[in-house]
């Protein structure tokens, strides 16, 4: 049987973080691709469709992960987002809905499954509206 997993773009300067990250989510049956920065994510979501995009927050600029994710949220395919920090930062979380602690691994994956899943069902109702459906 052939399987479309759900195709991830992390975001992280760190090579370490960024291997944990991918390989926990790759186990996890997600398929992942990886950018070590903000100008290579862009790339990336500009030449392949995702699911979700998880980016690190601070980067080669301490805002570099909101830039990645406003131009994600650009895309038309809709990828679903979350920022990636251990920060606890207020500012970041009055402007972004979901941050994600990548230490707390069950709450990363919960996290991941949810957003994926919103952002299907979101799809969904999109291409039922446009074929008069609902």
């Amino acid at each position: 049987m052939d399987f479309d997993f759900a195709k991830v773009l992390l975001v992280d300067d760190d090579p370490a973080s960024r291997l944990t990250l991918k390989t926990v989510l790759e186990l996890s049956g997600y398929t992942v691709d990886c950018a070590a920065s903000a100008a290579e994510a862009v790339s990336k979501l500009d030449e392949q469709e995702y699911e979700l995009v998880l980016s690190d927050l601070q980067m080669e600029s301490p805002d570099a992960g909101l830039k990645v994710l406003a131009h994600a949220r650009m895309m038309k395919y809709k990828p679903a987002t979350a920022l990636l920090t251990t920060e606890k930062n207020s500012e970041v979380k009055r402007t972004e809905r979901v941050l994600i602690k990548p230490e707390d691994i069950p709450d990363l994956l919960g996290k991941v499954a949810d957003l994926i899943g919103v952002r299907a069902m979101r799809r969904v109702n999109r291409e039922m509206k446009l074929a008069g459906i609902a």
